[in-house]
């Protein structure tokens, strides 16, 4: 359950990192996305999706509050709950249906549901910096941690 911080210089180098990460998740589990707005939480997002073989237009969640695709046998749900006042409101999107052995579950903004969220097994905490921004990654299960074990550049510095 380290956290380690990586600098990334622009959104390449955040697209490369979620593209390093995509042959390790497709197993399923949950990511949680955090940071402020415009810190790459959906960059990362849309790189991760593509990097797992989905194509065409991956659209942003922020109107929607889920937008759902699948890859081979593995379904990708990508949740950004910025619009969301209280985490009661996420009982009708029906999370615990989404969770299964091959979902991939990609939450942004998820303190705007504690309580009603899967827990994570990959905590990303994306962060302004004076050129880039910083990403601090947290594994919060064994899962987690055979991701991170697994991606080249969290052992490098990216």
């Amino acid at each position: 359950m380290a956290e380690a911080g990586l600098h990334l210089t622009d959104e390449d180098a955040v697209a490369q990192l979620a593209a390093q990460l995509a042959p390790q998740v497709r197993g399923g589990g949950v990511i949680y996305l955090r940071g402020d707005l415009g810190a790459g939480k959906t960059t990362f997002a849309r790189a991760l999706i593509a990097a797992l073989g989905v194509q065409g237009r991956i659209k942003s969640p922020t109107y929607s509050l889920i937008e759902s695709y699948r890859a081979g046998g593995l379904a990708i749900h990508h949740l950004d709950l910025y619009r969301i006042a209280d985490p009661g409101e996420l009982e009708w999107l029906g999370l615990e249906e989404l969770q299964d052995d091959v979902s991939l579950i990609l939450i942004e903004w998820p303190e705007r549901g504690v309580g009603a969220l899967p827990a994570a097994d990959l905590a990303l905490n994306l962060v302004h910096a004076a050129a880039g921004r910083t990403l601090f990654v947290c594994a919060a299960s064994a899962r987690g941690e055979a991701w991170l074990a697994g991606t080249s550049a969290f052992h490098s510095g990216a």
